[in-house]
């Protein structure tokens, strides 16, 4: 019995995808499309030529110096040399460009006579990824800069340039990038924001397609497919979109791994295995909601509020550890922060299964939670009164 209502159910589901276009574009469209736009978005690993201005008020020998080396690097692009600070403020407020770069008066005479000109640099942060770009050059040009002069006086009072430069450097530094050595911001963001919308997108269609049936007064319908089990009904389908989900899944990292070769140093079937346990953990947790709120609006409206913030509070682009305590605590709850650890452990770093065990199991306890909890929303099946 159990099986022929799961199977009826399955039927019915699938229905249902087929007859709707939302879900077609929630399942396939979206993500896949997501996922072709970011990787084309990046498709040089990392966004180059941030449009930025300099205001040279010295225009000296040593100032066009210092410009040339911030027109040679690839990160920004000098595309307006602005007359004073104004003018350079107005197009940074205008979204003209992303910051300026400011040269004060009697920059060449300061700077030979030891008296620590100081450089200026402003960067709008409205847009995180161009204004951290331009800052890097900014900064990297004013280090730079710095050194020489000093090299420069060091120099003028007799010393070789090989103690000058074991004075200013007393210490060779070298860097070696472990998992993404390029420095290629195509792997970072791809595999935190494509899996991410793929959660998304599973949260908010299994929400949605539980929440329907609620509020289109077929709930008792979807019971009586299920042979009365709560269970079964929500198993049959959650089940086809599972599949699809997963299938969408596995195709974008076909696309990151196969197409786009980004760095995969552990077991392919590892990560293939988190995102299938991904999709089925995203459906739990938009079920949890939706069986503590049976109701379409609040259970949509916040698995959608929290989808959202998972972008932010799984550790993408911030350390969990360095967040406030009541702001931390909930990345532990969001699937996708477990997924994210695996990815770190299993393709960036290679290593065992056995350092990313506890993150599977996080993954299905999420599926466990829900079931507990199927109780309630069997209940507000059978009565079947949608509270808008």
């Amino acid at each position: 019995m159990g099986t022929v209502g799961f199977w009826n159910t399955v039927k019915r589901g699938i229905r249902q995808l087929a007859c709707r276009r939302i879900y077609v574009v929630a399942m396939v469209i979206v993500p896949v499309g997501s996922a072709l736009f970011f990787l084309d978005l990046l498709d040089e690993g990392l966004p180059l030529g941030v449009p930025v201005a300099v205001v040279d008020l010295d225009d000296s020998p040593m100032s066009r110096d210092v410009i040339r080396s911030l027109d040679a690097m690839d990160v920004v692009d000098i595309g307006v040399e602005a007359a004073s600070y104004t003018e350079a403020y107005d197009l940074t407020r205008r979204g003209e460009i992303f910051g300026f770069f400011m040269i004060p008066d009697d920059f060449g005479k300061e700077a030979v006579s030891g008296r620590k000109p100081t450089i200026s640099y402003y960067c709008n942060m409205a847009g995180y990824i161009p204004g951290t770009l331009s800052f890097k050059g900014f900064k990297t040009v004013a280090v730079s800069t710095s050194g020489k002069m000093v090299e420069t006086v060091l120099v003028s009072t007799g010393m070789d340039e090989s103690g000058a430069d074991a004075v200013l450097q007393p210490v060779v530094i070298q860097e070696h990038l472990i998992g993404n050595p390029w420095s290629n911001y195509a792997i970072y963001l791809g595999n935190s924001f494509i899996p991410g919308v793929v959660a998304l997108m599973t949260m908010l269609v299994a929400a949605y397609s539980i929440g329907d049936e609620i509020k289109c007064g077929s709930s008792r319908q979807w019971l009586e497919t299920a042979r009365g089990s709560i269970a079964v009904a929500v198993a049959g389908k959650l089940f086809p979109q599972a599949v699809v989900f997963s299938v969408i899944g596995i195709f974008c990292q076909s696309l990151l791994y196969g197409y786009m070769h980004f760095p995969l140093n552990g077991s392919p079937l590892l990560v293939v295995t988190a995102m299938v346990l991904l999709v089925v953990a995203s459906q739990a947790f938009a079920l949890i909601f939706c069986c503590i709120i049976p109701n379409l609006r609040l259970s949509l409206s916040i698995v959608s509020l929290l989808g959202i913030l998972s972008f932010s509070i799984t550790g993408f682009s911030f350390p969990v550890q360095n967040m406030y305590g009541a702001v931390g605590i909930f990345s532990y709850i969001i699937p996708l922060r477990y997924y994210f650890l695996i990815y770190v452990d299993q393709a960036l770093n290679g290593i065992p299964l056995y350092y990313s065990r506890w993150y599977f199991a996080a993954l299905l306890t999420f599926p466990v939670v829900a079931m507990s909890l199927l109780w309630n929303l069997k209940r507000a099946c059978i009565r079947s009164v949608y509270v808008p």
